[in-house]
């Protein structure tokens, strides 16, 4: 049993440890049982191990080692794993995260402690508001998503929003940026619902939104909560009473969870799809090979992220976290084939895609899922940051 393990061991970090020889550690927090498991989980830390892989196993003459936990979705859990991993088993950089609460309270320690955040999958703005040191958010956050989505439904004749809001952090920071840009192309918001993550049976929610006056329904929800409401809504006929349902954060997953019969036509914005360019169909390819699906933004996320940080950690010659948050930030950013830089306030600059989930007879081969509609730039999606964080 101790050979196995010492092999599994050798298998992350890519060879053994000489004496006084200490690792560069890269923890990756996430769901890894739980609701937002497929959007992240076992997928990330696959991902992370990837870009180990393809860096060479090594920085700065030593070995890179990947560590994960599951952080249950409890910020207190979360908390806890972080601020172990750095003070006893020295970890570098944490990555991963997806839940608002649980990235705040992470990012809480890593501040604290002065350890590096790379925060690639949880989406709210809430990430970057307050122009933190260590982290760099990834993922698409609340404000590009609805700049995208929103504009897009009302130019197609959606006037009249009710939200079907998960009553936890995103679901309301994505719900009041939604607003925010309803209001400003003159639609109007006639209702909402909130329900508890976790939810199984959408019934009840679904006929208050039928029978609103609404003709477009905004599901503000991620992970299973938004692919058992999505299904239900087309199982419940909400098309039929005039409504069309449009989802915020949309991972691949979810689509494929809840197949394009039911999710045709929705609108979908993201910042990556597997299927973009020579550059994402070639690594999802590989990531297929070892996992039998295509890869999230999430995960493919992570993969960006760590190239970068490691990339970061070569130019400065060290691993000393304030050295590498500069260098990341000067330095601009490989994602897939597009450029991508890091703002003052950590967030990532990068252009979107608005798509449209084919119907079923568009779809050319396996994850065969989005029709692009239009590009949205970086500087439409992410606007200028924090008023305090600007240069």
């Amino acid at each position: 049993m101790k050979i196995i393990a010492l092999a599994a061991a050798l298998a992350i970090i890519g060879g053994p440890v000489s004496a006084g020889q200490s690792s560069i550690k890269i923890g990756i927090l996430n769901d890894q049982n739980g609701p937002f498991a497929d959007l992240g989980g076992p997928g990330t830390v696959l991902a992370a191990r990837m870009a180990v892989q393809d860096f060479g196993n090594s920085v700065l003459g030593r070995p890179i080692e990947v560590v994960t936990a599951d952080t249950q979705n409890k910020p207190d859990n979360a908390a806890s794993i972080a601020a172990r991993w750095i003070d006893v088993q020295a970890v570098d950089v944490i990555a991963g995260v997806p839940v608002t609460s649980v990235a705040l309270a992470v990012k809480n320690v890593t501040e604290r402690k002065g350890r590096i955040l790379l925060a690639t999958e949880p989406a709210s703005t809430e990430i970057t508001s307050d122009c933190p040191k260590y982290t760099v958010h990834w993922m698409d956050n609340t404000d590009a998503l609805a700049s995208g989505t929103v504009a897009a439904v009302v130019k197609d004749g959606g006037k009249k929003w009710f939200f079907l809001t998960a009553d936890f952090a995103f679901g309301a920071t994505m719900e009041s940026a939604a607003r925010k840009k309803i209001a400003e192309l003159g639609a109007q918001v006639v209702g909402e619902v909130r329900y508890p993550v976790g939810t199984f049976d959408f019934a009840s929610f679904l006929l208050v939104a039928a029978n609103s006056p609404a003709d477009v329904v905004g599901v503000t929800s991620v992970g299973a909560d938004t692919a058992n409401a999505v299904r239900q809504a087309a199982e419940f006929g909400l098309s039929s009473y005039g409504k069309k349902v449009i989802v915020f954060l949309t991972f691949l997953t979810e689509i494929n969870a809840i197949g394009l019969d039911h999710a045709q036509g929705a609108y979908v914005t993201t910042g990556l799809y597997w299927d973009e360019n020579d550059a994402t169909r070639s690594w999802s390819k590989r990531y297929f090979a070892k996992m039998s699906k295509m890869p999230t933004q999430a995960q493919m996320n992570t993969y960006a992220a760590i190239m970068h940080y490691l990339n970061s950690v070569k130019q400065v010659g060290s691993d000393d976290p304030l050295k590498v948050m500069g260098a990341m930030r000067a330095s601009p950013a490989d994602y897939f084939g597009k450029r991508a830089s890091v703002r003052k306030d950590g967030r990532v600059l990068y252009d979107l895609q608005l798509f449209r989930i084919k119907a079923p007879r568009e779809s050319k081969y396996p994850w065969d899922y989005l029709r692009p509609v239009r590009t949205i730039n970086a500087d439409e999606a992410f606007g200028d940051g924090p008023p305090g964080c600007r240069e």
